[in-house]
């Protein structure tokens, strides 16, 4: 079993800063990418950011410029700063991790609960 937990999530008002973590606990073998998505009120989930496990990065066009995401290997965990927060950056923000059981099985995504993040013009 693999859990992810978030933290960090909140109230902000424009051009503050945010910042979100994401732990992943339980039977881990390896982790390969790591990430996050978000979802607005009638949207769909998007993806916001990744990191892969050689530290390759990819984001939004939305975000660039604004969030950095890092992860610590050694604490099995990935987070999302972001600054010169917008009203359009509010939504519920899901980190996710691709999850190795074991040596001999396939990666499976694993989701986190979803954070709230709400930020005030």
């Amino acid at each position: 079993q693999v859990q992810l937990v978030e933290s960090g999530g909140g109230l902000a008002h424009t051009g503050e800063s945010l910042r979100l973590s994401c732990a992943a606990s339980g039977s881990i073998f390896s982790i390969n990418a790591m990430g996050w998505y978000r979802q607005a009120p009638g949207n769909q989930r998007e993806l916001v950011a990744f990191v892969t496990s050689s530290d390759r990065t990819n984001y939004a066009d939305s975000v660039k410029g604004r969030f950095t995401i890092s992860r610590d290997n050694a604490k099995k965990s990935v987070y999302l700063q972001m600054n010169s927060l917008k009203p359009e950056d509010t939504a519920i923000y899901y980190c996710y991790a691709d999850v190795q059981v074991y040596a001999v099985t396939a990666f499976g995504r694993y989701w986190g609960q979803g954070t709230q993040v709400t930020v005030s013009s």
